[in-house]
């Protein structure tokens, strides 16, 4: 029995050495290609000159202006507000390396609300339908930490023009619950990894006493 489970124990060990091997051998060759990195160009009212923005440098800023055109449904409104109720428009071109692929019109000072209009014709060639879409609340604020000429929005989360109501409950915007529902979640992960490691431990320390019972 001991030297079958000796045995077992070798071709286990000899097969996970061999797997590896061939793992780290095609590694490298079947790697994908890395892909480029993002950026966006941003023009519009106010900017002198196009804002470009690269994940190399500015890697926060990219990822929160392409996450307010990355949400939107196949087809949009077919119409949108009254020209009068846009306000200031920007275009933002979101690219693969210095190659453009999309291109959206934001409206972040919109009446009733941030919009985005998406033109039929995309840098890229591929097919898509104009329209419509209803931005983020976070739109200007975003705009302007990239570096967007606008005004300091210091309530994102309520309503369209004129005010409104905040979107969120008060309870849910309270900081200590929210820490101390952080810290219960950490000890109870605490709590499970020590009794995932006294579980291992003794399971360990049983096959040992059993291995050296057989061998004597």
């Amino acid at each position: 029995m001991v030297r079958q489970m000796r045995r077992w124990a070798a071709v286990l060990a000899g097969t996970l050495a061999a797997a590896v091997l061939v793992l780290g051998a095609a590694g490298p060759a079947s790697a994908a290609p890395k892909p480029a990195p993002a950026g966006v160009d941003i023009t519009g009212e106010g900017l002198t000159e196009p804002l470009r923005l690269r994940s190399e440098t500015q890697p926060a800023h990219v990822m929160a202006v392409v996450d307010q055109v990355n949400f939107f449904a196949r087809t949009g409104m077919p119409t949108g507000p009254k020209a009068a109720d846009l306000g200031p428009k920007y275009t933002v071109v979101v690219l693969a390396g210095e190659t453009p692929k999309q291109t959206y019109d934001l409206y972040p000072k919109a009446a009733g609300g941030p919009r985005v209009y998406r033109p039929a014709k995309q840098p890229d060639g591929r097919k898509t339908s104009a329209g419509w879409f209803l931005g983020r609340l976070s739109m200007s604020e975003t705009l302007r930490t990239a570096g967007v000429p606008l005004e300091r929005q210091f309530d994102t989360v309520s309503g369209g023009v004129g005010g409104g109501e905040r979107v969120l409950p008060e309870d849910t915007m309270d900081p200590a619950r929210d820490i101390d529902e952080a810290l219960g979640e950490l000890q109870r992960l605490l709590l499970l990894n020590v009794a995932v490691m006294l579980t291992i431990t003794v399971g360990l320390a049983g096959i040992a006493l059993l291995i050296r019972r057989r061998t004597r």
